[in-house]
């Protein structure tokens, strides 16, 4: 089975064209006519109005939506659950708390599992740079770094365009060695990878860009990855 992760740097789960291109890319990488879509909103609290926002979004689109909660009372059977899937979508939020449930419940573990058996990991924001090695993040703050899940090597920083501080110090951090060398994407524009390695840059804005953040002999570099535009 090959292991599909698609991080989307900011945007998704609208009624707008550019929402919409992505997540009907999303749908198309399980490969299947209706795809079995479990949604893992921890990072924003498990937010009622971003669930229904989730539901309607892929219900429209033809998929099978379901969600996970880890607050209250928590089924015996989550884990087959979310091996049952064709994706999983992992939500915006605090990306440190998020990741701490996960890693207190062994969800980590599962998402590595169902992504050997085939289902495609994805998500936006803090659902994007969680599968990284390390999360440039606004769960702590002013911008810092976290472990991620290290499904996919090197950093990541979502909202590279969306979000004033995010360029300035992300180029910092890479370059002081804070934090190691890695990926940069704007809103709309989503980082395809397959078994691990980059597949393609998509983007569903035409001017929307995505980076290598790099250091080199004591500086910054940003390496602008060619991009295929959906629209």
């Amino acid at each position: 089975m090959i292991q599909q992760i698609l991080a989307i740097g900011g945007g998704g789960l609208n009624d707008t064209p550019a929402d919409r291109l992505l997540d009907t890319y999303l749908l198309k990488l399980a490969n299947t006519d209706h795809p079995k879509i479990c949604f893992l909103p921890q990072a924003s609290a498990e937010s009622s109005e971003y669930i229904n926002m989730f539901y309607q979004t892929f219900t429209e689109l033809g998929a099978i939506p379901s969600w996970l909660s880890l607050f209250g009372r928590v089924p015996r059977q989550w884990a087959v659950k979310l091996l049952e899937q064709d994706i999983i979508y992992v939500g915006g939020g605090n990306t440190r708390s998020m990741l701490a449930l996960w890693r207190e419940w062994g969800v980590d573990n599962v998402l590595q599992e169902a992504s050997r058996n085939g289902t495609v990991l994805a998500g936006v924001s803090a659902g994007a740079i969680c599968w990284f090695e390390e999360c440039v993040t606004d769960s702590i703050w002013p911008l810092g770094t976290i472990k991620g899940l290290g499904y996919v090597k090197g950093s990541a920083c979502p909202h590279y365009d969306g979000e004033a501080e995010r360029r300035p110090t992300y180029m910092q951090m890479v370059k002081t060695g804070e934090t190691i060398p890695g990926l940069a994407l704007q809103d709309y524009t989503a980082a395809h990878y397959v078994d691990g390695e980059l597949k393609q840059i998509v983007t569903a804005l035409s001017d929307a860009r995505a980076y290598r953040v790099l250091s080199q002999d004591g500086d910054v570099l940003e390496e602008e990855l060619k991009a295929t535009y959906l629209g």
